[in-house]
């Protein structure tokens, strides 16, 4: 990663570096002045090589006919190229005959030829082209590669540009490369640009536009390639480039995509410092990054920056915070900034009130969803099938059952069409009110409607019905899951698991974790609480600390009660030694042994070697 630039003393909204040229480089220009027409015998031969004409050496007056007029000869180029160009977008194998349906044009000839290229379409311009190479005794000035290859670049067709760099073996101008770099980053294709980058690089006196480092620094951020954004800023200082604003703001958001906020915000107060002020983009990704943090103070700091530039915070970015802040269980802080936008003359929108009444129907506020439901319906927002849901849901589960029912109803009655999401809200809500039968008729019902089931729909299922005790129908539920190869929730995963432990069917719950981890899916490592519970009751003391192992092996805390049952079937076992490295480890995790338990394990020691158990227990705690 590189540094934070130390850009300020140079950072301005200009560079002079060298202009970037025409998009279309000048075709060699054949002169035909009114003297040269009248006079010079090789622009009459220039003319006759278009035209293929016969008598070059008669003049016109020998013809008896009045010089021609050069606009007149410009004209019949242009009106011929029209006419070739109408020909091959029209006729499927025009190869064939274009020779003979214009016998008197020489299309090897570059103005005819770069004529042509303009007024077609690109991929037929290029078709012209190849045409143009396989006819016998036909060479190509570079120019004209440079026309076509230019073409191919402005159409954004980096494929085919790549295609026909690779084919024809030309080097292009390096203005052509440079916008060739720019076509390439639009189309994705960033380590191609970086390759092109580097070739620019050898000519000698030639200087990148920033404008075409910032281009590669933009779509290196929309892709998320942080390494590239990092080694074109260190080209950018190798080569003294002046950087800008927008530089900057490119920067700022590789700090936050690499998860770095800290030095993003860092950044961004040395830009505002200094007099500048980026686009309300960067602003916006900072906001992001804070919320995902929870760092809500820097949420602010950064929104109050916004005000201060005149860059007023958008609705949107109001309705990232607040939807971070109802994630994040912060939802009276949510509704107090959406009652606070209210004040200030903002109208929420419909997203921001599903957002809102879906953040109050989670934390089982459904009388202050409620008011927003029939308030935002005042306010002319009509709710879409997201709201439905998001209410539908907070009914479920504050046990309005027949309200939900009844909601989802008028969501029917108002055109909505049923979904996977509409279903997985019923189902849901009615396995958390124990309707379990219920909401199997409506996963059946799925099925007739061909309606898709995913993996919540699975996992509704399978908590619900583990939470009656019908681990067959959860068990099958669980498996139907898997076959699918959908991941099954942590929570349905953990009650399953549980519900089997309680009734002593601990093998079958190691056999889901077997048949999980087979399939090449992590199971919630949280439900091994649960196991090793139920291997102590079985006396499967060993399979029981391999259990703790793993878990303290991939940074997962076991429960106190957890580690307390351990400690006390080991040292009822007289398994010393791994109660001892058991005990070090809950020390380590911050718990403390309970006094009872703690007792027992020093009067079952002391009945050993007392030197040695003192010398144990010395090391645990000096290791702590």
């Amino acid at each position: 990663m590189a540094r934070i630039p130390s850009f300020l003393s140079n950072l301005c909204l200009r560079q002079n570096p060298k202009s970037l040229q025409p998009t279309t480089p000048q075709i060699r220009s054949r002169n035909l002045s009114v003297d040269q027409f009248n006079g010079n015998s090789d622009e009459i031969s220039a003319q006759n090589r278009i035209f293929n004409l016969v008598e070059p050496n008669r003049s016109s007056e020998e013809l008896g006919e009045k010089p021609r007029n050069p606009d007149e000869k410009f004209a019949s180029v242009n009106e011929i190229a029209k006419e070739v160009s109408n020909l091959i977008r029209i006729r499927p194998r025009w190869e064939h005959t274009l020779l003979t349906d214009f016998p008197t044009v020489n299309f090897t000839d570059p103005t005819v030829y770069s004529e042509v290229l303009k007024q077609s379409n690109v991929f037929l311009s290029l078709r012209f082209f190849f045409w143009l190479r396989s006819l016998s005794d036909s060479s190509f000035d570079p120019v004209l590669c440079n026309v076509m290859f230019s073409r191919l670049v402005e159409a954004k067709a980096a494929h085919a540009a790549m295609n026909f760099l690779d084919s024809t073996k030309f080097d292009p101008e390096p203005w052509s490369l440079e916008l060739y770099i720019r076509c390439l980053c639009e189309n994705g294709l960033i380590d191609k640009a970086l390759d092109v980058f580097e070739r620019l690089k050898k000519s000698i006196g030639y200087c990148i536009s920033l404008e075409t480092w910032n281009c590669a620094l933009s779509h290196s951020v929309r892709t998320k390639r942080v390494d590239v954004v990092w080694k074109l800023y260190e080209n950018m200082m190798e080569y003294n480039v002046i950087t800008d604003v927008n530089t900057v703001g490119h920067l700022i958001q590789a700090f936050c995509l690499e998860e770095n906020v800290a030095k993003g915000y860092e950044l961004l107060q040395q830009v505002l410092e200094a007099g500048h002020v980026p686009e309300n983009i960067i602003f916006v990704k900072l906001v992001s990054s804070f919320c995902k943090n929870r760092d809500y103070g820097k949420v602010s700091a950064v929104l109050n920056n916004m005000i201060a530039k005149n860059c007023s915070p958008g609705i949107d970015t109001y309705q990232e915070v607040i939807n971070r802040l109802c994630k994040g269980g912060m939802t009276s802080e949510g509704f107090r900034i959406f009652n606070e936008l209210k004040n200030r003359g903002y109208f929420p929108d419909r997203v921001m009130y599903t957002t809102m009444i879906h953040g109050l129907c989670k934390d089982k506020n459904l009388g202050v969803a409620r008011k927003l439901w029939f308030e935002m319906i005042r306010n002319g927002i009509v709710p879409n099938e997201y709201t439905y849901s998001a209410f539908i849901d907070g009914l479920f589960k504050s046990g309005c059952i027949n309200e939900a029912e009844k909601l989802h109803k008028e969501m029917l009655d108002k055109g909505y069409e049923e979904s996977t999401i509409s279903f997985n809200t019923r189902i849901n809500g009615l396995c958390l009110n124990g309707k379990v039968e219920g909401a199997r008729v409506l996963f059946e019902e799925m099925n007739e409607k061909g309606i898709f089931q995913d993996s919540i729909t699975y996992s509704s299922l399978i908590k619900g019905f583990s939470q009656q005790g019908k681990i067959t129908e959860a068990t099958y539920f669980f498996d139907e899951l898997l076959k699918k190869g959908f991941e099954p929730s942590s929570g349905s995963f953990v009650t399953l698991v549980e519900k089997l432990c309680e009734i002593g069917n601990v093998k079958e719950a190691e056999k889901l974790w077997v048949e999980m981890r087979s399939r090449g899916l992590e199971p919630a490592i949280g439900s091994l609480n649960t196991i090793i519970l139920g291997l102590s009751q079985q006396g499967r003391f060993a399979e029981m600390v391999e259990c703790l192992r793993y878990m303290i092996g991939k940074g997962v805390r076991p429960k106190e009660k957890t580690f307390e049952e351990i400690i006390k079937c080991l040292y009822l076992d007289e398994m010393f030694d791994d109660a001892l490295f058991v005990l070090e480890h809950m020390l380590k995790m911050g718990f403390v042994l309970r006094e009872s338990i703690c007792c027992s394990l020093v009067e079952k020691l002391c009945r050993g070697d007392l030197h040695l158990v003192q010398k144990s227990l010395d090391e645990i705690l000096e290791r702590r």
